[in-house]
């Protein structure tokens, strides 16, 4: 029999040494992996929350049916992201998206400084926006949802007003013949509405006995004049110029021309009646004389306007009223005149607005030497707003507008909305300016927005709640750990109710209300 060979018994004990080794650390790795999966597993369903589909407002710490409605309860889905996971961050430090003013969330700026009141900014960084009210959705859902964005753009921000203007007269233009001496009409030359007139040309004669009984005393009073110019007394002439004077006066004071005064000084005829003259190129629009009517002083006969200038009254929205300031120009375009615009420019803005329509008033000039504007006529009016330099501008459908506030949702990218309160001016053709709120190197959304704020509105809503949990879980913990146990209260029961009871008992059943004797 041959006895196996020393090495070789010895080279089977280290192989077989080999073996037991390997496997012991196999064994080992595996039962620690497998025990880190459990724990881990068991830290995660210890974190996961259920909520009800019907009710958000409904979270539970464990999996079963809805208290109110009895449905299914599905785990909750949260927008917060652990620290030091943040894939905007680099090296661990945080990422700062923008500085914000302390008193005032709408005013933000790109870089530190101080706010309009003085104050330091503070900074705002990526993962205090990462989670509340921001909203995570798939991107494939996004696009099935039809999400569509614009960018946050900088331009020179300008509005056109259009409003339908009515054509009426110059008021600076209007004037009122009227009689400063009672008489009768003896000659009317100009005698209807609508008549053209030039300057100083006759409109009508007046005879009055009063006139010509002054223009007899000033001719006495200059002949009485020529014979006294010789005395020797002074006081005689200065009386009789004097009284030269106060007759001239009074024929000045009835709007006799000057010519004719000088006519009547030369020839010493008295004229029977009295001329009056048109003080301006213009139409007849107010015409109250008939000949040979008799009139009083005072009396209102003719209403001349020079159409020369026209006025355009025009109603714009008390919205627009930002937009309008004195000397701007604008255009005018009649229907009956296609193709033609009319230049002109705004000379006043009324200081009210019509208590009815609650429109502003605004007056617009426009020259017409050829005669082509005639009051009550309409046209439509188009003024031109001197633009806002350098303005940042949105769609006016990006902004969400609930009364108190206004919001619009930043696309972060990757289903990423954020939603930003922001401060908003003056609209013009689907745009809208953005005072503060935002930096311009945003992307804003346009559609489907109102979806994204109910969800936003909801996370940040069950946010609250579970920090409200949060808090009084670690209350709880907190009363409840080693060392500190609250001492038992040992409630003794007393005899005498008992007693009472038993004694209340005997008294109903006494009474046959429980099935007792009568």
């Amino acid at each position: 029999m041959n006895l196996p060979n020393p090495k070789s018994k010895k080279l089977l004990f280290f192989s077989l040494l080999a073996l037991l080794t390997v496997f012991s650390v196999f064994t080992l790795s595996c039962s620690s992996e497998k025990q880190a999966n459990e724990t881990h597993q068991h830290s995660d369903a210890e974190g996961q929350l259920y909520t009800c589909g019907m009710h958000p407002e409904v979270i539970l710490d464990e999996p079963g049916q809805c208290p109110k409605c009895g449905m299914d309860l599905v785990p909750l889905k949260t927008n917060k992201t652990p620290a030091g996971t943040d894939k905007n961050t680099d090296n661990g430090e945080r990422k700062i998206l923008y500085w914000q003013a302390p008193m005032n969330p709408t005013e933000i700026y790109d870089r530190p400084g101080k706010s309009n009141m003085g104050m330091d900014l503070v900074p705002v960084y990526d993962d205090q926006v990462s989670s509340g009210s921001n909203v995570q959705i798939d991107p494939v859902t996004v696009q099935n949802m039809g999400v569509r964005t614009a960018p946050v753009i900088r331009t020179d921000f300008s509005r056109s007003l259009r409003a339908v203007g009515k054509v009426d007269y110059n008021e600076e233009a209007i004037y009122a013949i009227s009689a400063r001496i009672s008489g009768w009409i003896e000659h009317l030359s100009v005698n209807y509405t609508g008549q053209k007139v030039r300057k100083d040309q006759t409109l009508l004669e007046i005879y009055s006995p009063d006139l010509v009984t002054t223009q007899q005393e000033y001719l006495l009073a200059l002949k009485n004049q020529k014979m006294v110019k010789d005395s020797k007394f002074a006081s005689i002439r200065d009386g009789a110029e004097s009284l030269v004077k106060a007759s001239r006066q009074r024929l000045a004071y009835w709007d006799i021309p000057e010519a004719e005064i000088k006519k009547l000084e030369n020839s010493g005829q008295v004229r029977k009646t009295l001329r009056l003259v048109s003080p301006a190129n213009g139409v007849v629009i107010h015409k109250n004389a008939v000949d040979g009517m008799h009139i009083k002083e005072g009396m209102d006969l003719y209403r001349i306007a020079d159409l020369s200038t026209v006025w355009v009254n025009v109603s714009i929205y008390d919205n627009e009223a930002s937009w309008i300031k004195e000397g701007q120009p604008a255009e005018l375009e009649l229907s009956y005149m296609p193709g033609k615009r009319l230049k002109g420019k705004v000379t006043y803005v009324y200081p009210y607005l019509n208590e009815k329509t609650r429109d502003l008033k605004v007056r617009v000039e426009f020259p017409n030497a050829d005669m082509q504007l005639r009051p009550g006529m309409y046209g439509n009016i188009r003024i031109q707003a001197p633009a806002i330099e350098n303005a940042l501008v949105v769609p006016t459908e990006a902004v969400i507008r609930s009364g108190a506030r206004n919001i619009v949702f930043l696309a972060q990218g990757k289903g990423r909305f954020t939603p930003r309160e922001v401060q908003i001016g003056e609209e013009s053709e689907g745009k809208i300016r953005i005072i503060s709120g935002l930096l311009g190197n945003e992307s804003v959304v346009i559609s489907a927005q109102f979806m994204l704020d109910s969800e936003s509105r909801l996370q940040e809503a069950i946010q609250k709640m579970l920090a409200e949990k949060n808090e009084k879980r670690q209350m709880k913990n907190e009363k409840t750990e080693p060392g500190t146990k609250e001492p038992e209260m040992k409630m003794e029961p007393k005899p005498k109710e008992k007693l009472n009871k038993s004694k209340e008992t005997e008294m109903k059943c006494g009474a046959g209300k429980c099935g007792g004797n009568k």
